[in-house]
């Protein structure tokens, strides 16, 4: 089962991130910050990193940088998450790296399918 690393400060979004993607079939793991989610990627190395633009200690274009540079990451797929949807924000976030950009407010749906569409080895059994 794929291993989705939730990065998101915020307690209410990243409870039902996880809940979501467990209901889904994914597993998960948690970082309330930008640092802690770098510490979870080398610990856990999970597939998919569903990742706040707006986070604590290391924003998410510092954290998916990092993450781009770190040859054991190189698989590893980069879903950015956040309220940030100008134009320049998705450029920079596109240029560091981030495989896929979603603008909050998203739909479970268009989540869901984002995640699919970057792991498309997902077990059926859901």
């Amino acid at each position: 089962m794929p291993l989705v690393l939730v990065a998101e400060d915020e307690p209410a979004i990243a409870t039902s991130l996880e809940f979501l993607l467990r209901k889904a079939g994914y597993d998960t793991c948690l970082a309330r910050d930008g640092e802690a989610a770098l510490a979870l990627a080398h610990q856990r190395n999970p597939q998919l990193i569903v990742l706040d633009l707006m986070l604590p200690r290391r924003n998410g274009i510092e954290v998916c940088r990092a993450l781009r540079a770190d040859p054991r990451h190189a698989l590893l797929k980069v879903l950015m998450l956040t309220a940030r949807g100008g134009a320049a924000d998705i450029d920079s976030g596109m240029t560091a790296g981030v495989n896929c950009y979603l603008v909050k407010p998203f739909s479970t749906q268009e989540l869901l399918a984002q995640v699919a569409r970057l792991l498309p080895a997902r077990s059926a059994g859901h």
